[in-house]
């Protein structure tokens, strides 16, 4: 690594704890104690975990950053998030970023249908709750679609849309988009061009390791995908 270049370790998770009754296990459930691991190994290997404006200014000064950070986001919204991670996170003391599908807000996550077992998704009220509580709830579009599938305007309607209903069921600036599925569209350029347009500072797809900053481009930040056999030494420390 270059001098005064940093590392950031963006990890997405989705659900923590088991599934609900009558449901099905997936990779995508992370039971509590394997979390609760997972946060000590950050702690312990020297990572140190980010609030989401603190990644924000050092995209633009990467010196403000450690050598070495983590920046901790959630998908979908799942009321997991206030059930089950957030206890292990308020141990820890390390703060996070929920991404939220507005449509969705106080359903559940009846677009992963057949796939995934259903979810509840935190109501505006547990929304803000997480947010005095030190979760950032950020956009994860409106209604869940995947951004290759939508036409320019469609793409368009999902930034600004999502960005006003949680700016207004919030009470708080929204600045980062995690693209639903990972998928930032056809043409990354245009996409980039939307975000900027809309008011977004950053967005963040998947797959990917560590950022490099300040080479990494801040509309299309890639993130370690978290799951119960993650190897986070392998993930971050090798190479």
């Amino acid at each position: 690594m270059s001098a005064g270049a940093r590392r950031v370790a963006v990890l997405g998770w989705h659900k923590i704890g088991a599934p609900p009754a009558g449901g099905w296990d997936t990779w995508y459930y992370v039971p509590e104690a394997t979390f609760a691991a997972q946060l000590g190994w950050l702690r312990d290997a020297g990572w140190q975990v980010l609030e989401a404006e603190a990644l924000l200014r050092g995209l633009d000064a990467p010196g403000t950053l450690p050598e070495r950070s983590a920046l901790l986001t959630f998908d979908d919204g799942c009321r997991s998030m206030l059930d089950a991670a957030l206890p292990p996170l308020q141990r820890f003391g390390f703060p996070s970023v929920l991404f939220v599908p507005t449509d969705w807000v106080g359903r559940t996550n009846h677009f992963d249908r057949g796939v995934e077992p259903e979810e509840p998704i935190c109501t505006w009220d547990e929304l803000r709750r997480l947010r005095r509580l030190g979760v950032a709830v950020e956009s994860h579009g409106a209604s869940h679609r995947a951004f290759s599938r939508l036409s320019p305007d469609e793409r368009r309607d999902e930034l600004t849309r999502s960005k006003r209903a949680l700016e207004e069921g919030v009470g708080a600036p929204v600045s980062l988009f995690a693209f639903p599925y990972g998928d930032p569209g056809p043409d990354a350029a245009a996409t980039a061009a939307l975000l900027a347009g809309a008011g977004y500072r950053a967005a963040f797809r998947y797959p990917g390791g560590p950022l490099r900053l300040p080479d990494a481009p801040r509309f299309a930040l890639a993130r370690v995908a978290m799951g119960p056999d993650t190897d986070l030494a392998r993930e971050l420390e090798d190479g």
